[in-house]
């Protein structure tokens, strides 16, 4: 994953200058702000494909502090962080060194972060975020996979009053639990 590195001027106090120089290239519009396309633009899978849109806007809100829908220098940071935390976790599961995360790796990494789910839930979900038919998840996808995991599950565990692994609730209540799991 990589991003250029052309910038201008010297960092403010406590902003690392390379990221300050990344943040100035992204930063299109001079606005001050990174939007989800300019975030885009400028991140790459290990296959030098971009990020998709979804994980960029996931990403995105995970950092907007003043949710504006962009993200300022010192949220970029946070992010750019973030990234390279994830980034170390994908490399070092994927054992085959592709590139890619396939089902068994995505279900050993998934174990080791504490989730007890099946092989077919694991399948499930390379199905759904393999746009190339790899069978195989990009960095960015296994990004959206994990936040969309973490998020669902939190919600489900504010359902899951008494910790047993079961809620009850109707249909309109699953709907805002799906739609509204903000990451």
């Amino acid at each position: 994953m990589a991003l250029s590195t052309t910038g201008w001027g010297a960092a403010p106090a406590g902003i690392d200058p390379q990221i300050y120089n990344w943040f100035v290239a992204v930063d299109q519009d001079r606005s001050g702000q990174i939007n989800t396309v300019e975030l885009q633009a400028a991140l790459r899978n290990n296959n030098s494909s971009q990020f998709s849109p979804e994980t960029c806007r996931l990403m995105i809100g995970m950092f907007d502090r003043d949710n504006s829908g962009t993200i300022d220098l010192n949220e970029f940071q946070s992010l750019w962080n973030y990234i390279q935390q994830w980034k170390q976790c994908f490399d070092r599961y994927d054992m085959d060194r592709s590139g890619n995360i396939e089902a068994g790796e995505l279900h050993k990494v998934l174990t080791d972060m504490g989730y007890r789910l099946s092989p077919q839930f694991v399948n499930t979900v390379i199905y759904r975020f393999d746009t190339v038919y790899r069978r195989s998840l990009k960095f960015d996808d296994f990004i959206t996979v994990s936040v969309m995991l973490k998020n669902y599950t939190e919600a489900f565990r504010a359902r899951d009053v008494q910790q047993t692994g079961n809620v009850q609730f109707n249909y309109d209540d699953f709907l805002c639990l799906v739609f509204g799991c903000k990451p």
